[in-house]
This record gives structure tokens, sequence and C-alpha cells, in this order.
């Protein structure tokens, strides 16, 4: 009887940690298209123009690099980096590993532009 009430409160701490766990992975969808402002749209065509072919945004899947969504609605980038605009910044402007740099084909207004619909996803 003992045994069995072990047992039974072993598996319910199991449970709840599992169902922990599993909660922290999930992040809250994405802001839709239709509810962005003015400049988190201009960044959504930055995104498109320079982005896009590497990168989904509204979608948990790797591409030719890392899924975008949900990149500030957690503490670290998949480098490792804080998910903060300094870091984000950098890595867009001057490349990191794989990811070429576009700093010379993105003017400041654009970059703000982009950091504005990045914190959308």
């Amino acid at each position: 009887m003992i045994w069995a009430r072990r047992c039974g409160v072993s598996f319910a701490l199991a449970l709840l940690l599992g169902s922990f766990v599993t909660g922290c992975k999930s992040v809250p969808p994405p802001t839709p298209l239709a509810e962005l402002n003015a400049q988190q749209m201009r960044g959504h065509a930055v995104y498109e123009t320079h982005c896009a072919t590497c990168h989904y945004d509204r979608k948990n899947a790797a591409l030719h690099g890392p899924a975008l969504i949900g990149m500030y609605k957690k503490p670290y980038l998949p480098s490792g980096a804080p998910a903060n605009d300094e870091r984000v910044t950098a890595t867009i402007v001057h490349g990191r590993n794989l990811m070429p740099a576009q700093g010379d084909r993105l003017d400041s207004q654009d970059l703000d532009d982009l950091l504005a619909y990045l914190h959308t996803l």
C-alpha cells in the first residue's frame, strides 16, 4: 500500500515536471500580419526581401538558418547570445557563421523597421 502511494506520488511529480518542461518550450503566436502597424509592415517587407530565403518567420522550423518565430520571447538566440536588439543588430549587420552580413544592404531605417517586425514574432 505504501509502495503504491509512493509510485503514485512519483508518477504525479513526473507528469507535472513533464508538463512544465513542455510548456516552457512553447511561445505565444506571432502578431497577425493584419494587426501590424506601419513600421512593422515595412519591417515585414524588409524581412521578405532580405531574410525569407533562409529563415522562416511564422513557422517553428529551420530553413537554411534557424526559425525567427519567438526569437525575442526567449532569453537567448540559437547561438546562445542574449535575445536583445544589440545582438540581433550585430548579427544582421556583420553576419555570423553562414549568415552573410547585411550591413551594406540595409539603411538604418530598414534595420529599425526589421527589428520592429522581429519583435512581433
